[in-house]
């Protein structure tokens, strides 16, 4: 194995004396390498298993990731979903997603040299979700499933070896923040009311998965209400904050991952996705007058800039910048995902 986390010729291997966990946990920490967690020995036979699930090159380069700009073949990408702990199955999703952290859109130098503590989410959707086990349901954000947590870490771990968003000299998050190890969950299409999400951006594909940068999920709850603007009022004042990113960048998105009984509820008074997007885009809002207090410097849309301090202003400067999915089991907690701010999500067919 060599810097980029690939294996590109005899000389440039690392022999392992044997396959303990201890052995290779030395061998990457002397190196500066891995996540801090234990790692599965990238045999060559665990890495051709990995490369078998896809039509391509070994040593042809998928996407170049900065800082570093490390050239992420599918050697290399394939290395580090062994090491994550991935069955090989997983492999195309995790193919995909460094395809699409490769889309400038999503502005990787700047999220992953940031002083922010972001993060890409990854989030799975369609057929995949059910065929590959992703948790879609219960602690679809925690630990206990192995698609979830390995994909997830899998992108990490791309990121630390090939992009070099190693904390320090390549990764400046202040604090950083734990979905920095792995950060993946799925959509909960089978308990959700509205089309699958892609479909709502126009994407009709069997499987599919969107990247997200933003900071951890934030929670909000409402046990009682029959009411969805009362739910929403609980999610508008999550967002309604001065602590994030999108306070200061009015073109950041915001991921509304509601649980499938907050969307029942939405649902059963006739509210589309759309209709949640537009609440909360009216309602999270502050006057402009605190947003002057709070920041000298104000990343606004133009017509932001003109409303007098006693006018509300929307925490984003569109609508389309809400997005809504359903994950999560029962019990009625939602989050609020904020995003970086200076980064778009992309969705992409798997």
């Amino acid at each position: 194995m060599n810097d980029n986390g690939g294996m590109e010729s005899s000389s440039q291997f690392l022999e392992l004396s044997d396959e303990d966990p201890a052995t290779i946990y030395e061998l990457f920490e002397s190196h500066g390498w891995g996540d801090g967690l234990p790692l599965v020995a990238p045999t060559d036979e665990r890495v051709t298993e990995m490369l078998s699930h896809v039509k391509a090159s070994p040593e042809e380069v998928i996407t170049v990731l900065p800082p570093r700009g490390g050239s992420a073949t599918y050697r290399a990408v394939a290395v580090n979903a062994v090491l994550a702990g991935c069955k090989s199955e997983y492999f195309p999703i995790v193919v995909e997603a460094v395809k699409a952290l490769g889309n400038q859109k999503i502005n990787l130098r700047g999220v992953n040299t940031t002083t922010h503590p972001v993060a890409p989410l990854l989030i799975v959707h369609g057929s995949a979700v059910e065929e590959l086990g992703f948790n879609s349901g219960l602690g679809t954000f925690g630990p206990g499933n192995r698609a979830n947590a390995t994909v997830g870490r899998a992108i990490r771990l791309v990121l630390l070896h090939v992009a070099g968003a190693v904390p320090g000299p390549g990764d400046a998050a202040t604090q950083g923040q734990p979905s920095k190890y792995t950060y993946c969950i799925a959509e909960n299409q089978k308990e959700s009311p509205w089309e699958p999400y892609p479909m709502s951006l126009g994407l009709n594909s069997e499987s599919a998965l969107t990247i997200h940068c933003g900071e951890n999920p934030h929670n909000f709850h409402d046990m009682e209400s029959e009411n969805i603007e009362r739910i929403l009022d609980k999610g508008a004042s999550v967002m309604a904050t001065f602590g994030v990113n999108n306070a200061c960048i009015s073109g950041g998105e915001w991921f509304i991952i509601l649980c499938p009984e907050h969307a029942l509820t939405a649902s059963n008074q006739g509210w589309s996705r759309e209709d949640v997007s537009n609440y909360l885009f009216e309602k999270a809002r502050m006057p402009a007058g605190s947003f002057r207090e709070q920041f000298n410097l104000l990343a606004w849309a133009d017509w932001m800039k003109s409303l007098s301090d006693e006018e509300l202003v929307p925490m984003t400067q569109k609508v389309e910048n809400i997005k809504v999915l359903v994950s999560g089991g029962a019990g009625k907690h939602s989050c609020v995902v904020p995003s970086w701010g200076m980064t778009r999500s992309v969705t992409v067919p798997i």
